[in-house]
């Protein structure tokens, strides 16, 4: 069952791109954040992370990978669809951290300006 969205069925998309991909881009969004570091060295482990969950899609479940030419095409919309989604995630968790972060060291100078 072939969609826009998943590729196999609907629940190994959500364990393996939700849950699975979506635990990892959310420790790369906090480890981003707790580093300091930029968006495009958060969009590049988040592309490292979408490659790992295409192959494990592959592996696993019979889905398309970026190999052989066949598939290509087919593996790269469901991979640009599961990085809009573990981008999403990271995102989320980067910002979660950072507002914390931002909190703990200024929330002193919010509380005496109020």
């Amino acid at each position: 069952m072939d969609g826009l969205i998943w590729e196999v069925s609907l629940a190994e998309f959500l364990f393996v791109t939700v849950i699975l991909g979506g635990a990892g881009a959310w420790m790369i969004g906090r480890s981003t954040a707790l580093t300091w570091s930029g968006w495009g060295l958060m969009a590049f482990y988040v592309l490292l992370l979408d490659i790992a969950v295409r192959f494990i899609h592959y592996g696993l479940f019979s889905g398309s990978f970026f190999l052989p030419l066949s598939t290509f095409w087919v593996g790269l919309h469901h991979g640009i669809v599961d990085y809009v989604i573990l981008f999403a995630f990271a995102a989320a968790g980067r910002s979660f951290v950072r507002n914390r972060q931002m909190a703990r060291q200024y929330g002193p100078l919010r509380r005496s300006a109020a």
